[in-house]
């Protein structure tokens, strides 16, 4: 009878964290999402500061209690994240409100990104290491490196290969030939990689190995999926959003496997740079 009720009690407390994590997840990449916020502006800022500050007292209070200290890691995860999008989108602001460059245009897009990657991984790189955790407890590491590029690199040739018709199927990609693209290669390039990097290491990265010991990797890369899904939910640059949505569950399990097999996120941010090539391909005909 003792093991039955332990047992019955775990899971209740496995189904609490589920529910929390998803809550928390959804509040963060979702109401406070760096791409579309869902709060009006006068109350935005405050949300975010708020959000923020609990969360990181939250992850200090647990990392001083014994027997709390093992959520510690998985609460400040969720105050990176939510700092990380929240500088993000109020730097872009600033950006757009300063720097008189054209963000109509390919290189003005891949500025922009590049912009973000370097803000929401520099600031992943710099908090990890001032929590002191290592670079590998987020998969900044070698790990098979061989087999992750060989992985990543096979998968980004593949989709590059079949990113015109994709754009052309599921992103409204128009008048998309060789003498059209060809210039836009070089931005495409950063572009891509800057938002597979920080979309990697921002959810599978961040999370991954602070999720495993309450649910093992398998759950874990489930909810990380979910998360991911919904952080996509308001996207507009696809003109079949379900189909789009129902696409992303099974890419984003694949990246976290791929993360967890190799050990490093190399392979999943070249598959995933690849998965962003018909995207941009349709986005950028319409609008450069």
């Amino acid at each position: 009878m003792q093991s039955e009720s332990t047992s019955i009690g775990t899971w209740r407390q496995r189904t609490v964290l589920v529910v929390l994590v998803l809550a928390i997840g959804f509040a963060v990449f979702v109401v406070l999402s760096n791409y579309r916020p869902m709060l009006p502006r006068s109350v935005d800022l405050f949300a975010r500061v708020s959000v923020a500050l609990v969360l990181l007292v939250a992850a200090l209070l647990a990392h001083r209690s014994t027997s709390l200290r093992a959520y510690w890691p998985l609460l400040f995860a969720f105050f990176i994240a939510c700092l990380v999008i929240s500088l993000d989108l109020y730097t872009s602001y600033w950006m757009l409100n300063t720097i008189r460059a054209d963000f109509n245009t390919s290189a003005g897009d891949a500025l922009m990104k590049a912009k973000t990657g370097v803000l929401i991984v520099g600031t992943i790189l710099l908090l990890t290491r001032a929590s002191g955790a290592s670079m590998g407890s987020i998969y900044v590491q070698k790990g098979n490196l061989r087999e992750g590029l060989m992985i990543g690199l096979i998968a980004f040739g593949a989709a590059a290969v079949a990113s015109v018709p994709l754009a052309r199927f599921m992103f409204g990609g128009n008048n998309l030939n060789l003498a059209r693209i060809l210039p836009w290669i070089p931005w495409l390039l950063i572009f891509v990689l800057a938002n597979a990097a920080n979309e990697e290491l921002l959810f599978r990265g961040l999370f991954l190995r602070k999720l495993e010991p309450f649910f093992g990797p398998w759950t874990s890369n489930i909810l990380i999926a979910i998360l991911f899904t919904l952080y996509h939910s308001g996207v507009r640059y696809t003109p079949d959003l379900l189909m789009f949505l129902a696409s992303l569950p099974p890419l984003a399990l694949a990246w976290g496997h791929i993360m967890r097999k190799t050990d490093s996120l190399w392979g999943s941010i070249l598959f995933h740079a690849g998965m962003d090539l018909p995207i941009i391909l349709g986005l950028w005909s319409n609008t450069h």
